[in-house]
């Protein structure tokens, strides 16, 4: 006999009931779905496929805001309030540094590192292949690249580092190496301007690292570098567009390494910050990341596929103090304007430099013409683009000579005209000044605002023609533009100190002493510090 018809239906809800308790464990544990607001480098464009899986894998959305990440760095540090819930960065160096020099109150952001690459330099075979030649032992610097675009034979692409990381973490790593310290940069170390050859092969420029590469493909019969992270040389060569693969060259004295930190910017979402960061750094994410995008893996577990089992070397610090990056920012300026600049000579030929005097002075400036191989020659050298200007000095300016390097026959000119043997009796030192200021205001009415120095060396005692004082009350007289070149002296012999350095001081210049040290130490020195 059946069980009546309302135990029946007991039974049945019952079993419903436990199937749908079963199925329910057993299916996947699914988050509900949410959406977070990131402010974004530009280059994490390519993560596009993998923020799909995301979405399906977890649940979570990422709503990218890209930008350059110096400007994402500077939004971050500025008053007004935060319209992101994370910010996901090339790297988060330039925004905490801003962020202290900006008073931002409250405790730093969480941050979990994601992925790395580092900043290098793609060079096609040929270019890296002489580099190496002329090193000791085969591995090129970042003071090899800087000596090879004073030279003009690198002409390289490099983003904005006014508004990308790539450009920024380049610029760091070209300074640290001019420093020659091996430390951290401090505002001493970029007070001297030692980058002017370097810029000089500056040839591309763009606001990120993908629009650079883009540059380089459209421009690559004439451009034979480019400067960018790692992961966009290896995405490059493998994608067909390039009649010529980069070799890929990490700079013996060191590179600056982009981490990509994930920052949390809005505490109440934590628990999906969580969610995301244990993704991303999972083994089998950390995988897909790197052969989707070519960067090098958080994880050291996580085996690199062949192109990144190179050993990067060493990794530079970057710099603890905002004043400098500020310093450096402004010193590399527009990449766009006219960076040629001028440098005037004012040079001692009275009689007292015959002999070896004279023979130091042009032994300088044969290594200033790209002679000097030492690591600080090849930031300090004159380079491809420079307006040169040399005037001889007696008791009058004797002659002058004025070269626009372009190739190796301007600098044999210039180097000529220094071994002249036209001496002279007196030493004019203030009268002739007085001339080259008037060179001066002439080449700034055909050319205004074009950066301008002098270098005044002199082994004497003046003697003839004006005094100082007198010089001192026609400078104040000078348009303002004239009265804004300084004037760097050189005291060489027996010259008066005390006169050299308050004439310099007069025009915002300084002195320095070669009486104790060689010339050319004391050119080198005032060479790095001219613009």
């Amino acid at each position: 006999m059946g069980a009546p018809p309302r135990a029946t239906r007991l039974v049945a809800l019952c079993l419903a009931c436990l199937w749908l308790a079963v199925a329910t464990a057993c299916a996947p544990n699914r988050p509900d779905p949410l959406t977070l607001r990131v402010l974004a480098s530009t280059e994490l464009a390519d993560m596009a496929p993998l923020l799909d899986e995301l979405r399906r894998e977890t649940g979570i959305t990422l709503e990218m805001d890209l930008k350059g990440t110096v400007d994402a760095s500077n939004e971050l540090a500025g008053p007004g309030p935060r319209r992101h819930d994370l910010a996901w960065l090339s790297s988060d160096r330039y925004y905490l540094l801003k962020s202290k020099a900006n008073g931002a109150g409250g405790e730093k952001p969480l941050a979990t590192n994601t992925m790395r690459s580092p900043v290098v330099i793609g060079m096609k075979r040929a270019v890296a292949d002489r580099l190496r030649t002329n090193t000791p032992d085969g591995q090129i610097s970042w003071a090899d690249a800087a000596d090879s675009a004073a030279d003009g034979s690198l002409r390289f692409g490099m983003a904005d580092p006014r508004s990308s990381n790539s450009g920024l973490a380049a610029l760091v790593g070209v300074a640290t190496a001019a420093a020659g310290t091996g430390t951290a940069l401090r505002p001493a170390d970029v007070s001297c301007d030692r980058l002017r050859g370097f810029f000089a092969g500056h040839a591309l420029t763009g606001d990120a690292a993908g629009s650079l590469a883009d540059g380089y493909v459209a421009r690559q019969g004439e451009l034979n570098a480019l400067i960018t992270y790692e992961s966009e040389l290896l995405a490059l060569n493998s994608s067909g567009r390039l009649r010529e693969p980069l070799e890929i060259v990490y700079p013996k004295d060191g590179m600056v390494l982009s981490d990509y930190p994930v920052l949390l910017l809005d505490p109440a979402r934590r628990a999906a910050y969580d969610r995301l960061v244990e993704w991303l750094r999972s083994p089998s994410v950390q995988k897909r990341i790197m052969e989707r995008t070519m960067r090098r893996p958080i994880d050291p577990a996580v085996p690199r596929i062949a192109p990144l089992r190179e050993d990067v070397g060493n990794a530079l610090y970057f710099p603890d103090d905002q004043k400098v990056v500020d310093r450096l920012l402004a010193g590399y300026g527009d990449p766009r304007r006219d960076r040629s600049a001028q440098v005037l000579f004012l040079l001692d030929f009275s009689t007292s430099m015959r002999g070896e005097r004279i023979e130091r002075l042009r032994a300088t400036f044969d290594g200033l013409a790209g002679a000097d191989d030492s690591h600080s020659g090849k930031f300090l050298r004159f380079y491809r683009g420079e307006t040169l200007t040399v005037m001889r000095f007696g008791g009058r300016v004797l002659d002058e000579r004025s070269v626009t390097y372009q190739g190796q026959a301007d600098l044999d000119r210039l180097r000529g005209f220094v071994a002249s043997d036209d001496f002279d009796d007196s030493t004019a030192v203030w009268s002739s000044l007085e001339t080259a200021y008037r060179s001066v205001s002439a080449s700034l009415r055909e050319r205004p605002g074009r950066e301008v120095s002098i270098v005044l060396m002199t082994d004497g005692e003046n003697n003839a023609g004006i005094g100082l004082d007198a010089f001192v009350r026609r400078h104040a007289r000078l348009p303002a533009q004239t009265r804004a070149v300084r004037t760097y002296t050189i005291r060489y012999g027996e010259a008066d100190d005390e006169e050299l350095d308050r004439g310099a001081r007069t025009t915002g210049g300084r002195m320095v002493d070669a009486t104790d040290r060689s010339l050319k130490s004391a050119f080198k020195e005032i060479r790095g510090c001219v613009h």
